[in-house]
């Protein structure tokens, strides 16, 4: 227990995703946050750690016959993945989404006056993911595969040093400011918690909101711990 204790919440993730749903449980931030310890984050929020280390022990004792092997991935590979299981996800969800909440904001505003807030919020997690994904498809990733391609071969080329760390401090950036734009929404509707007696537009909204900050937290991980450090390695070997 002690060991899982002193370990990074976005270590725990990567060694093993199955433990993503406890950490999700407590809403411990594994992907903007995760380099804080199991034990840090625990004693900031006032939980037992003790209860949560042993959930996540269980959860990693499990086997998971459909278990991603991220670490294993090259980065062209995890890009990929990105892009097929998150990007792709972000794109067709904030259209209906955006959609369901106008809904809600229009016939129950009056007497739930947060999901107005709530839906001028997501507006702006719709014009900052979207931005940011281009941003990412049209500079970062083909940089970072160039960068691998050259690292694969052996070869050089004549790159300055702020060509990935540059746009991946902004992509760092960006992450937390979307996470922090979601933690909003789930604050103001009591973690996606249906009022009683709503409709099931409402109901759905909320449970489309939730779905969505949890893969926004799974997509960010990737990103943020196993790709970037992995592009950045990579880099470095280029430039020494």
């Amino acid at each position: 227990m002690t060991n899982i204790a002193q370990q990074t919440l976005a270590g725990i993730v990567t060694n093993n995703h199955s433990t993503v749903t406890v950490l999700e449980k407590y809403h411990l931030d594994f992907c903007c946050k995760g380099k804080r310890t199991l034990a840090d984050a625990c004693n900031e929020k006032g939980l037992v750690i003790e209860t949560i280390a042993t959930e996540l022990e269980n959860a990693t004792m499990q086997t998971d016959s459909n278990k991603m092997p991220f670490n294993q991935m090259s980065a062209e590979q995890l890009i990929s993945y990105i892009l097929i299981h998150h990007h792709f996800y972000v794109t067709q969800s904030i259209p209906t989404i955006s959609g369901h909440l106008e809904k809600v904001a229009f016939k129950h505003g009056d007497r739930f006056p947060y999901m107005v807030e709530v839906l001028n919020i997501f507006r702006e997690v719709r014009e900052e993911m979207t931005s940011h994904m281009q941003k990412e498809e049209m500079i970062l990733f083909p940089r970072i595969k160039e960068v691998e391609a050259l690292h694969n071969t052996n070869h050089s080329r004549n790159l300055t040093e702020g060509y990935i760390s540059a746009p991946i401090q902004v992509m760092e950036l960006e992450h937390d400011y979307a996470g922090d734009l979601l933690y909003k929404i789930r604050e103001l509707t009591n973690n996606y918690t249906p009022p009683a007696d709503t409709c099931t537009t409402f109901k759905v909204s909320l449970a489309e909101l939730k779905e969505f900050e949890e893969d926004l937290h799974r997509h960010v991980h990737l990103e943020n711990n196993l790709l970037f450090p992995l592009a950045e390695k990579m880099m470095n070997s280029q430039l020494n």
